[in-house]
């Protein structure tokens, strides 16, 4: 299980696009998130984030999602871009 090890990115700061940074941590998954629509799916908005990192194997890292109203699908892509990108597997 390879843990990150460099600063990494996906994603733009476009509408309906999210915009994730990822970075090397020590004390598990530190999340924090912006969105346009916090108030409505911001839970939703942290469990798919946090799922995908579990299934890629991600036990501590920093990571930073500024939400413009992304679909689902496109959160999990942009996190999965920014964790083999952190990983070093561009």
């Amino acid at each position: 299980m390879a843990e990150i090890v460099q600063r990494a990115c996906a994603g733009t700061m476009e509408s309906s696009d999210v915009y994730v940074e990822i970075e090397p941590g020590r004390e598990g998954i530190q999340l924090h998130l912006e969105s346009v629509v916090r108030q409505q799916f911001g839970e939703a908005i942290r469990e798919t984030v946090r799922a995908v990192l579990a299934e890629l194997g991600v036990e501590n890292a920093n990571v930073s999602v500024r939400d413009r109203g992304a679909l689902d699908c496109v959160i999990r892509a942009r996190v999965e871009t920014a964790v083999r990108r952190g990983r070093g597997n561009n």
